[in-house]
């Protein structure tokens, strides 16, 4: 979410990408999941994190209580991602776009490690301040699409739908929209003038996948963590207020699913650790 910025300092990439990439970097080899596969997040990583998740790899068990706390939130971090990287990688592969926009990228590395986007075009729009760390990391990885194109924007101060004009995405042409982690730190007029951008700019058969939360007592115990990063969490939606939302902007649910389901599928061991995070849901959908 770090090119809305809201709370966050100037000049500090988004601390949940890190987050998200840290879950994703201590997955990596670690789970009997085969079809979940990072491995870019660490390399990704700045280098202090990357420190600590290759001490929590190596099984290293931190002293202190607070660090041991830390690295179970960690843990259960990582089992939340095999489950939301593998149900988008997907998506992705099942839409086969030319195109693909990642709105809100943070540290994701898709580009660098999904060999079906070969021949794809991917966007990766993020604030210039995370933009500037990760590109300065992605420069050792090979990239895997066709082409990477970084469009930095500012939503304070830029247009979404100018910055991907100037990136060269063609608006005539199939993409897919990746919105991973974004969506609850908006505000709903936030979340409206996107998907106007993202419908404006999707050709028939397009594909948008989102995650979001869905109204939850959990959220209030989360949303006081995130605050304290900068990031506070701003919209939650159930299920029928998302289908409403993506209908009036011209979009037609594939299926929508809770993270623990989508978790289940792959292993129910898994689905049995992320049992408490229902509120958590990713909708794919494909424009009319």
């Amino acid at each position: 979410m770090s090119w809305y910025r809201h709370g966050m300092k100037e000049g500090r990439a988004s601390r949940t990408a890190e987050l998200v990439c840290s879950g994703r970097a201590l997955a990596h080899g670690r789970t009997d999941v085969t079809r979940f596969s990072d491995p870019t997040a660490l390399a990704l990583l700045p280098p202090a994190t990357q420190a600590r998740m290759e001490r929590l790899r190596a099984g290293v068990v931190p002293g202190g209580l607070r660090e041991r706390m830390k690295a179970g939130y960690f843990d259960v971090q990582s089992k939340l991602m095999i489950a939301r990287t593998v149900a988008i990688d997907d998506a992705v592969r099942a839409a086969a776009s030319p195109q693909v926009v990642i709105l809100g990228a943070g540290l994701d590395g898709r580009a660098w490690r999904m060999p079906e986007l070969h021949d794809a075009v991917v966007f990766e729009v993020d604030h210039p301040d995370s933009q500037r760390d990760k590109r300065e990391r992605a420069a050792r990885l090979t990239p895997c699409a066709k082409d990477i194109r970084f469009v930095a924007v500012d939503f304070v101060r830029d247009s979404l739908d100018d910055a991907l004009t100037r990136a060269g995405h063609d608006p005539s042409l199939p993409t897919t929209f990746i919105w991973e982690g974004v969506v609850m730190y908006l505000t709903q007029q936030q979340i409206e003038s996107t998907l106007a951008v993202v419908s404006r700019r999707s050709a028939s058969g397009s594909r948008l996948a989102v995650h979001y939360h869905a109204p939850a007592f959990t959220l209030r115990v989360i949303g006081l963590y995130l605050r304290r990063l900068g990031e506070p969490l701003r919209t939650s939606l159930a299920p029928s207020a998302m289908r409403a939302l993506l209908e009036r902007h011209g979009f037609e649910i594939v299926w929508d699913e809770t993270i623990p389901a989508l978790g289940t599928a792959l292993s129910p061991e898994l689905g049995k650790a992320l049992h408490s995070l229902t509120f958590q849901r990713i909708v794919t959908a494909t424009r009319r």
